[in-house]
């Protein structure tokens, strides 16, 4: 593995081959398990948990007696895809159908330029809480 790595321009101790092959876990590796298992089984067994973010679901595991950090919990429950109930609803947007007929202009507005590549501007001023308000609309030709 060292001379592949070290034609590839990545020069590497073979003791730090072996080093990294025969390295068990990480303690962060080892508590991060810990409390996955631990989500888990709390999530399993109390089902109505499972709407529970990360600092409720960080609390409980604090009352069963797992003294874990709370950006722990945040980051496992992160990379698990666990989240808790979303308060806001899911945003739907108009899709508009290319074969319906689009509504005639009730106003009967008429747009024209009075030269080419000219921009009309129109401000409308409007009166509320004794401040004014202007919106500006622009048209390019």
């Amino acid at each position: 593995m060292c001379t592949v790595l070290s034609e590839h321009g990545w020069r590497i101790a073979p003791s730090t081959y072996y080093d990294h092959i025969n390295r068990g876990p990480s303690v962060r590796m080892l508590t991060d398990a810990q409390v996955i298992d631990a989500i888990f089984m709390l999530r399993k067994n109390k089902p109505l948990t499972r709407v529970l973010g990360t600092r409720k679901t960080w609390i409980m595991l604090r009352g069963t007696g797992l003294d874990v950090a709370r950006c722990t919990v945040e980051r496992v429950m992160r990379e698990m895809g666990w989240h808790g109930a979303i308060k806001k609803k899911r945003v739907r947007t108009t899709i508009p159908d290319a074969a319906a007929k689009r509504p005639t202009d009730l106003v009967d507005r008429q747009f024209y330029a009075a030269a080419p590549n000219t921009t009309a501007v129109d401000r409308v001023y409007c009166c509320c809480d004794l401040r004014f308000w202007w919106h500006c609309w622009a048209r390019f030709w």
